[in-house]
């Protein structure tokens, strides 16, 4: 199985990117992440579509063709970085690869609440309309303290955290696995023709005729 794991900042030191780094290295047995950086996504502006742009498609494809999606967003103001906020928005104006899509978030700050403000915003951006994707519940992961818990060859420290990492890891490669069964496309087949139907309008009855042909609503 395969991740992306988005780092949801530009800052060049991050906890958040040690920890998706860590999950990376230490889970490599359980399934194959990939890092993103979001440093040269440009801010999102609809009056200057950029989804055509390299880097836009770049995200675009890497996340199609992940079977998950794995977010580590620091907190800023009770929120997430505009930087992450604004690969969201491009990847729901015109092109929605995280439609249906399941996603792991994570989180890392000085904090004792490690990102939980942040974390929560974050699920509500992505089960938006045009977003769409399909977050896994429950099993928060939230690393307080970010900078006592990391040795300096970038491991946790604690064994109960990483035990915890892990477990709620297990569960998304089980919830992905899930997931991606009910988007699967189920198969229709209609009986091809003409059909005079009648519907409640608001000054009567309204008569509609439905043309179907063998898989679809003509």
């Amino acid at each position: 199985m395969k991740f992306v794991g988005i780092i949801g900042t530009n800052a060049n030191k991050s906890y958040n990117r040690l920890l998706t780094q860590f999950m990376k290295k230490n889970f490599s047995g359980l399934a194959e992440i990939e890092i993103l950086e979001i440093k040269d996504v440009p801010m999102f502006n609809e009056t200057n579509d950029q989804t055509a742009s390299s880097v836009i498609q770049f995200f675009n494809k890497k996340i199609s063709e992940a079977d998950g999606v794995i977010i580590a967003t620091p907190e800023h103001n009770h929120s997430i970085p505009s930087a992450l906020k604004s690969i969201i928005e491009w990847l729901s104006f015109n092109i929605h690869p995280l439609d249906g899509k399941p996603v792991m978030i994570i989180g890392a700050s000085y904090d004792v609440q490690g990102s939980s403000r942040a974390q929560l915003h974050l699920r509500q951006i992505l089960d938006a309309p045009g977003v769409n994707a399909t977050v896994m519940p429950g099993n928060e992961f939230l690393l307080g303290r970010a900078q006592e818990a990391f040795d300096e060859e970038g491991n946790l420290k604690e064994e109960r955290t990483v035990d915890f990492l892990e477990s709620c890891f297990r569960k998304f490669i089980r919830f992905t696995e899930v997931v991606n069964i009910l988007n699967i496309p189920e198969e229709v087949n209609f009986e091809p023709g003409r059909y005079t139907v009648t519907t409640l309008g608001h000054n009567g009855d309204l008569p509609m005729v439905v043309t179907l042909s063998s898989d679809r609503i003509e």
